[in-house]
């Protein structure tokens, strides 16, 4: 009998907007297919007031995982603020304060009560949580591996190497690098493979790999989870880095 591996993966982006909640919904459906039952927990949300709210980024996690079908989304968030801003701001502007002590317990909770963990951070990983806590710092507190999820066009060297960057300058390596490519931000699969081949020659950290454009996000084709299931398959020992 194959017991699950222990685990807790922290899905942050490169900025705001570059895939990481369809990036998320991918890793919680292939953790599901291989046996685990992850919780999947959004520490900070803002731009919408309410947890079940259709710009909710656990709701939207919940409406695409089947097997969270008729769970509550509410169990997933942590604190929800209506401003489309940092958590640190949109936290000011209802006059509510989220301190840092309270966050990190939180937090130590989720990995303590789930042997199988995946969260979703919010923005880019230098966005500030509270005032002394960034994104960044809250994978650390999670006791978790970052999944760093990039945009696959124009412009996302810069970004993923400077992310990349400052996880390493904490002493943190990412558990994968994942480009999302969606029709909004399309772009040829020339630039996606220089970005690539770019990210992991100068980061030394290999691309997992690109979701390409989903039509319909409630049945993924096979090469959206292929990322992750590269990710995941060098995290289990199953295959070693290209």
């Amino acid at each position: 009998m194959n017991i699950p591996p222990s685990r807790a993966l922290f899905v942050v982006g490169t900025d705001t907007g570059v895939g990481k909640t369809v990036a998320s919904m991918l890793l919680v459906r292939e953790l599901f297919a291989r046996g685990e039952r992850p919780f999947y927990a959004k520490p900070m949300q803002t731009g919408c007031r309410n947890p079940c709210d259709t710009d909710s980024d656990a709701a939207f996690v919940y409406r695409h995982v089947p097997e969270l079908a008729g769970r509550d989304p509410a169990e997933a968030v942590g604190w929800c603020f209506a401003a489309p801003k940092a958590p640190l701001h949109a936290a000011r502007d209802e006059m509510r304060g989220v301190e840092t002590e309270d966050l990190v317990r939180s937090l130590a909770c989720l990995r303590s009560e789930h042997a199988s963990l995946v969260l979703e951070g919010a923005g880019g990983l230098m966005v500030p949580f509270t005032p002394k806590a960034l994104c960044i710092d809250c994978i650390r507190a999670a006791d978790a591996r970052p999944v760093l999820v990039a945009r696959a066009g124009l412009g996302t060297v810069n970004h993923t190497l400077l992310s990349v960057e400052a996880l390493v300058r904490r002493g943190m390596e990412p558990a994968g690098i994942v480009f999302v490519h969606t029709k909004e931000r399309s772009a040829s699969p020339d630039l996606v493979r220089d970005n690539m081949e770019a990210v992991a020659m100068l980061s030394g950290f290999p691309v997992s790999g690109v979701v390409p454009p989903i039509e319909n996000l409630l049945h993924p084709p096979d090469a959206a989870f292929a990322p992750l299931r590269r990710m995941l398959d060098v995290l289990d020992g199953v295959t070693t880095p290209d």
